[in-house]
């Protein structure tokens, strides 16, 4: 009995429970000056116009990054106490005989990773007995402008001298495994520098598709294959990237692809990337403990909610909405709908991606009058924008916009009068929006949350 209390919502003492609650993420939209290479600015989005002009009071703007959104810093800095933990340690074991292959996204964008913290790993790895050390690349090329991979791999490189995709495309894991693990690659080079310059030669080239390829000795064998006896290190920090590769390089049995050799190494990650499976079981950094997210404390009121994205961005409304865990907290209130995204197909060759899909299966849930909640994620502004071609992205907002036909913010004909946006929140992220959907649901939000964002007052 005393759980049960711990987890009990107070009622709100003005808005009503028994409403359904549309939270809709449009991921990659936001606000930002308009000129003719701001895609939402140029593309036709009635709906989110509407808003705008209709309902003022009703539509703000909010933080995303840096501090706002729990991040240390706006800089995000990383730091070198890795070097002292349990997983550094385990793998510390193979410096002496074997070689150290560091693999991630090579990036300064600080959203699965950070060329900093893999500079300071190439670092602290060398002062702490590691003889042989392979850094197998991933070009990024979406979260950084494109053919940046140059100057990162030159300062790699550089200091060397002084010294991957989401989306269950298990094709792409296993084109990683063969350059990485067997040292087989459809393209060969003597060093990378040499390898991004001759690759972007091609005219269709960018550095997100860019092809795998090995670094090869005179006579044309790879110097960097991961053997028996290695020690690796994934270092991007986001999980829905590496996830897969760690299955790869950890689990016995594994079905996705035939690895060919499965080498006995010691494996460790930045973090331990799926709390729920324990992968990979030895990690650099103690993973944060994300306790009573507002998923699990409405659940526990007994608000059903359904879920859905396509591949690419279902993570988003499940895993890391729920603070790193998978599957549901109560499956008899909760549905989670994943919709494959396209396999293969560049996302502006697509743009518009699953957007339609989403919306159809949203309207049936909240038709079916089974969920208090829908909780959606609209990628295209995110995925089409990341690849820079700009009638591509577009034609996805557009596409976005006609998806969701309903106001996004606080609106719809179940709302209470006199909801409106508080004005004494200049600084307002996204933790904020925890407490005000839980508001919309008619509970009180816990104490230790973020304040909500709205108020109701007498009209």
């Amino acid at each position: 009995m005393a759980e049960t209390r711990r987890w009990e919502l107070a009622a709100h003492r003005r808005l009503e429970k028994g409403k359904v609650v549309g939270v809709v993420v449009l991921d990659g939209w936001g606000e930002a000056a308009p000129d003719p290479f701001n895609c939402i600015h140029v593309a036709d989005t009635p709906t989110l116009d509407a808003l705008k002009k209709g309902g003022p009071e009703r539509w703000r703007v909010i933080k995303a990054h840096g501090t706002a959104v729990g991040l240390p810093t706006d800089d995000d800095m990383g730091n070198s106490e890795i070097y002292e933990g349990e997983g550094f340690k385990y793998i510390q074991q193979s410096f002496e005989n074997g070689t150290l292959h560091l693999i991630g996204l090579l990036s300064d964008g600080g959203v699965h990773s950070r060329i900093d913290q893999l500079q300071l790993l190439l670092k602290g790895a060398s002062e702490h007995g590691a003889k042989r050390i392979r850094v197998h690349i991933l070009t990024d090329g979406r979260d950084v402008l494109d053919g940046s991979s140059v100057k990162f791999v030159e300062l790699i490189e550089n200091d060397l001298a002084k010294l991957r995709d989401k989306g269950n495309d298990w094709q792409v894991v296993k084109r990683g495994w063969d350059a990485q693990v067997l040292g087989e690659a459809p393209h060969k080079f003597q060093n990378a520098l040499e390898a991004v310059k001759k690759l972007r030669e091609d005219p269709k080239a960018n550095d997100q598709y860019l092809p795998p390829f090995v670094i090869v000795d005179e006579r044309g064998r790879p110097i960097g294959p991961i053997m028996d006896g290695d020690a690796v290190v994934t270092f991007n920090f986001r999980a829905d990237r590496m996830v897969m590769l760690a299955k790869a390089l950890e689990y016995e049995s594994f079905d996705k692809f035939d690895r060919v050799r499965f080498p006995k190494i010691r494996y460790a990650g930045m973090l331990q990337y799926d709390g729920e499976l324990k992968l990979p079981s030895h990690f650099l950094v103690a993973p944060p403990e994300i306790e009573r997210t507002s998923g699990e404390y409405l659940a526990r009121n007994g608000i059903r909610t359904y879920a859905c994205s396509e591949t690419v961005k279902f993570g988003h409304v499940t895993f890391f909405w729920n603070g790193n865990r998978s599957g549901y907290f109560n499956p008899n209130l909760e549905k989670y709908e994943e919709i494959p995204s396209d396999i293969g197909i560049p996302f502006n060759e697509q743009p518009k991606m699953k957007a339609v899909e989403i919306a159809k299966k949203t309207r049936d849930a909240i038709l079916s009058r089974k969920f208090d909640q829908v909780r959606v994620n609209i990628a295209n502004g995110d995925m089409v924008g990341h690849t820079g071609d700009i009638e591509a992205t577009i034609v996805g907002c557009k596409a976005a916009d006609k998806a969701v036909k309903v106001p996004i913010a606080i609106g719809g004909p179940g709302l209470q009068p006199g909801v409106r946006f508080r004005s004494d929140l200049p600084r307002a992220g996204l933790a904020n929006v925890a407490a005000t959907v839980m508001n919309l649901h008619g509970f009180e939000a816990p104490d230790h949350y973020e304040p909500t964002l709205i108020e109701v007052v007498d009209k």
